[in-house]
């Protein structure tokens, strides 16, 4: 955070989150205020997605950027009941005039998933190893392609 805020970075937090008491569709879920308001999350629930604030500030971002790197669901999308944010942010992705790259194999899923892989600009299931090449280390199956 703080070589974000030195690098004049935003970097977004949620704001508010879904919180569940049961892990499964039906399952009782509410918005609430996330962690970094000071509430926390209730004593026995469970955050499952992001809240309608941060999605809406999410998009407000998204429809800023000219290059998204996406690594990571918001939410545990394979649950339809919880998503809504995973899904409300690929569709903005898609929607977006920003070069969208997606890595990771559960947001590869997703953006399958939701019918919106094809408007994507780059996808890679190597979300580690993405971050990883993005970071600067050297990767051993790339070193060896290179030293040829």
């Amino acid at each position: 955070m703080a070589l974000a805020k030195e690098k004049g970075v935003k970097f977004l937090l949620p704001v508010d989150d879904i919180e569940t008491d049961d892990l499964k569709a039906g399952g009782q879920s509410r918005n609430t205020p996330a962690h970094a308001s000071g509430q926390g999350i209730t004593e026995g629930w469970q955050a499952v997605d992001i809240g309608r604030e941060t999605i809406a500030q999410y998009k407000v971002e998204i429809r800023r950027a000219k290059t998204i790197l996406w690594n990571g669901p918001v939410g545990i999308f394979e649950i339809p009941d919880f998503a809504t944010g995973t899904r409300e942010l690929a569709e903005a992705l898609a929607a977006s005039t920003a070069k969208t790259i997606i890595g990771g194999g559960d947001s590869v899923t997703a953006v399958k998933q939701f019918g919106v892989a094809g408007k994507m600009a780059f996808i890679s299931t190597g979300g580690g190893a993405s971050l990883e090449l993005l970071e600067g280390k050297e990767l051993p199956g790339v070193a060896a392609l290179t030293d040829r």
